[in-house]
């Protein structure tokens, strides 16, 4: 399925769409929203200002309370990872693939 994302544009990090989007509508504070994930203040903190990515329990906690799902929590960091590791083709560079005859064995 091709996406209508534009390919160039980072992806949007799920914590930016918790800050920006779900927290306002529920009228939550940081505060509150870490004490109903049983999670510490910084740790939302870090997740919101997009300086620590989405974990799977972290996805977890954040699904369970919202009525969602783990894996669409962990799709959104997805795509901000791998689109971060696509714009440093350099940190793969001296990685050589292995030729398919050694794989097949």
């Amino acid at each position: 399925m091709k996406s209508l994302r534009d390919p160039k544009r980072r992806p949007t990090h799920p914590g930016a769409i918790l800050r920006e989007d779900v927290l306002p509508a529920l009228e939550m504070t940081q505060t509150e929203f870490a004490q109903r994930l049983g999670v510490s203040r910084l740790s939302v903190s870090d997740l919101l200002l997009e300086k620590r990515g989405m974990t799977p329990e972290m996805a977890a906690r954040v699904a369970k309370l919202l009525n969602t799902t783990p894996d669409s929590w962990l799709r959104m960091q997805q795509a901000v990872d791998l689109w971060e590791i696509a714009q440093n083709p350099e940190k793969l560079a001296g990685i050589k693939p292995i030729a398919k005859d050694l794989l097949a064995a």
